[in-house]
């Protein structure tokens, strides 16, 4: 703006400050100049910035101020003043989370008083939705350490707080003898037909006999036999007989009367299934059936049958498996795992798993898990899991499935609960 020093009063001289805008109470330094008539000439250029002075918008969707707005003194939006200009983001941390990691952590690390502590705390102020998590690891810390009392107080201000039954006790965690060794360090199911055909089960038999010295084979689910697949059963038995490995074999007295069907005196046919019924006559310790057959044998091929051993003589026919009828593990044997893990290197898992799928590990019977085995665990499933594999863990209590998910285990595996 140019002023004049030549035709301009001294009152219309008055100072103002550039940046600050005048207050409305504050009176005029000149009369208010009536609004022109209609017709009149526009407003001189001086009234005009004066007016644009007084009335600028202000624009806060961009940083660039405005050619035309007035500057705004920092007094004017405390609130906007006291901002450096960047964003700051804070991500949202779950506090039900956040207690249930420093809960499973510190029973992890074996610090039971401070997961005590941590717990019944929680549960105080987490007694809705998400924080029932809470509540049954506490319910779970009492009853593996033994607290009946405690246990029944917390079971009567759940059924309050979440308007269900809480859960019951199922006995106190006493101090047990080290479980004995299990006999044999690994399970094979044969799945599908004993047939010469099936190539993956008897790969999959092959590779388990190869790889553990003890081993369980389950015949229960095979519903039928072909002299073809007679002899690859027979092959198996002799490789496993050379690698001097002890087999379990369940089921082998419904093969037994399949084989029976399926051998004819005098008819020369399935001569693979005449020899495997005499392998699992000697197996059973049937000598009286097995020399008999041989005889029959003999008369029907004209050759010399196998001959009697009776160190070849295996302990009876094991029991089933007990596995959950109608569940869709049905066709696994469970991986079982017990007491405190710590720093465990889960012998034979590797080879249970590499002929299992689904892969089931029950952990009913786990009391603790360490970080060590939590991470070792993960590092011998994920294989499997990226292969395809369905991977199940079952019944871990919840302080143990809330450490396997800090860890990052459930990313890998299905972890199912016990019924409460």
């Amino acid at each position: 703006m140019v002023f004049s020093f030549f035709k301009k009063s001294p009152e219309k001289m008055v100072a103002r400050p550039a940046a600050a805008p005048r207050p409305k109470s504050e009176a005029p330094a000149t009369p208010a100049a009536p609004a022109p008539a209609a017709g009149t000439a526009a407003p001189s250029a001086e009234a005009a910035q004066e007016v644009s002075r007084e009335l600028a918008p202000l624009d806060f969707t961009s940083s660039v101020p405005s050619a035309q707005a007035a500057p705004v003194a920092p007094s004017d939006f405390s609130d906007l003043s006291e901002s450096d200009g960047g964003f700051h983001l804070e991500a949202d941390i779950d506090p039900v989370e956040a207690d249930i990691e420093q809960a499973a952590v510190l029973y992890a690390n074996g610090q039971d008083a401070a997961t005590g502590a941590v717990l019944e705390n929680a549960v105080h102020v987490h007694h809705f939705g998400p924080g029932e998590r809470l509540w049954l690891m506490l319910f779970d810390f009492y009853r593996l350490s033994n607290q009946h009392a405690p246990f029944d107080a917390l079971g009567i201000e759940y059924a309050k707080a979440f308007e269900k039954s809480p859960p019951v006790w199922r006995g106190a965690a006493a101090p047990k003898a080290p479980p004995k060794p299990t006999a044999f360090s690994g399970t094979v199911i044969f799945k599908g037909s004993l047939t010469g055909e099936n190539d993956a089960a008897f790969a999959a038999l092959d590779e388990a006999i190869d790889k553990n010295p003890k081993l369980r084979v389950e015949l229960n689910r095979v519903k039928e036999i072909d002299d073809l697949g007679a002899e690859r059963m027979l092959g198996v038995l002799e490789t496993a007989r050379k690698k001097k490995r002890e087999i379990e074999w369940a089921g082998r007295d419904a093969l037994v009367a399949m084989l029976e069907t399926l051998t004819e005196v005098g008819k020369r046919e399935n001569a693979g299934c005449w020899l495997l019924l005499l392998e699992l006559y000697q197996l059973m310790g049937k000598e009286a059936v097995f020399e008999d057959m041989a005889i029959n044998y003999a008369v029907t091929f004209e050759m010399s049958p196998p001959s009697w051993d009776p160190k070849r003589v295996v302990a009876g026919e094991p029991k089933p498996l007990a596995i959950e009828v109608g569940s869709e593990e049905e066709e696994a044997a469970n991986f079982h795992l017990k007491g405190d893990l710590k720093a465990e290197r889960f012998g034979g898992l590797p080879a249970f798993i590499e002929s299992q799928d689904p892969v089931v590990l029950e952990f009913s019977e786990v009391t603790r898990i360490d970080f060590v085995s939590a991470g070792t665990l993960v590092n011998m499933l994920t294989p499997a899991k990226r292969a395809g594999k369905r991977i199940v863990i079952k019944h871990p209590n919840h302080l143990v499935a809330e450490l396997l998910g800090v860890v990052g285990l459930k990313g890998v595996a299905e972890i199912t609960y016990a019924k409460q």
